[in-house]
């Protein structure tokens, strides 16, 4: 008897034990809900595909023969893993949908995010979170990957992305700004103000080409990057770094105005410009539209909600 090349059926191993615990093949049928000689041609078949006998049948009871005997331990382990794999198996899935996936910009996961989830969780009890904070670019490779279920980021007519319909959509959940600000000198004026009295360039810290808020930037205001009037110091698709550099007194940076509310009302940083010199920003929730986990489904219904209610 060799090894046949087959696939094995666990209801084989199934069968095996069955007939190792009980020694007759008609109760361990029985057992099984089986008939009889379906029952042997699963033994039968087992052996094949062990190359081995793993019963005795000129035993009264039949037994396992030595082969059988080892075999048995490790049929037993296996179906016992298999059955314990399976129950891990259906709780990760259980937990997988009250879980959600949100990958955020950087900004947003920072100055938006909590207040935002705050508000959705007043209405709906939600699992457990997992947040992914990184560019604008990571994060919409997170989404297209199927990686997470929703993308927070900034939207703009001038910002490309490759999540368009029909297997991506988006709701508008907030509006912000990009803002002109400063370090304050001594007398509460902005140390680098557009359309001041400094001799040469601005020093600007600028966002890098990887940045979402750069290529709107790059689109929107070209004459802050103009060579003439402003001269970038720094680059980073970091805008809480641009800010800390801003608080520093190393330049000129076009921030968003939630992630410097709270500098411009104590006065550690101040406006470097007028209102013309602002570029508007949508605050956009993405998902694709193939079906979500019902807890993801239930924040986009929420979300669905509140823009047909402004």
């Amino acid at each position: 008897m060799g090894p046949v090349n087959r696939p094995l059926d666990l209801e084989w191993l199934e069968d095996f034990l069955a007939l190792a615990d009980s020694g007759n093949f008609s109760r361990a049928a029985q057992a099984r809900a089986i008939a009889q000689p379906a029952f042997s041609r699963h033994i039968r078949a087992l052996e094949e595909w062990a190359g081995v006998a793993l019963i005795d049948r000129a035993r009264h009871p039949a037994a396992p023969t030595p082969a059988g005997e080892v075999f048995v331990v490790t049929a037993r382990d296996v179906l016992l893993r298999l059955l314990q794999a399976r129950t891990r198996a259906h709780e990760a899935q259980e937990q997988a949908g009250r879980s959600l996936q949100f990958a955020a910009t950087h900004v947003l996961s920072l100055a938006f995010f909590p207040r935002w989830l705050q508000a959705i969780e007043q209405q709906l009890q939600l699992g457990a979170i997992h947040m992914v904070s990184d560019s604008f670019q990571a994060c919409e490779e997170l989404m297209l990957q199927r990686r997470v279920q929703f993308l927070l980021c900034y939207g703009h007519a001038a910002l490309k992305t490759r999540l368009a319909p029909p297997e991506f959509e988006f709701a508008c959940v907030g509006q912000d700004r990009l803002v002109p600000v400063s370090a304050p000198d001594a007398q509460g004026r902005p140390q680098h103000a557009v359309g001041g009295s400094a001799a040469g360039p601005l020093p600007v810290l600028a966002y890098s080409e990887v940045s979402g808020l750069g290529q709107i930037m790059r689109d929107q205001m070209p004459a802050a990057l103009a060579p003439g009037r402003f001269r970038p110091v720094m680059t980073s698709h970091h805008a809480a770094l641009l800010k800390t550099m801003a608080l520093e007194g190393r330049g000129l940076a076009w921030l968003p105005h939630s992630l410097v509310e709270a500098e411009l009302a104590g006065f550690r940083l101040v406006r470097a410009a007028g209102g013309e010199w602002e570029v508007p920003l949508e605050i956009r929730l993405f998902r694709a539209t193939d079906p979500l986990a019902p807890a993801a489904e239930a924040v986009w219904a929420r979300v669905a909600r509140a823009v047909q209610d402004e």
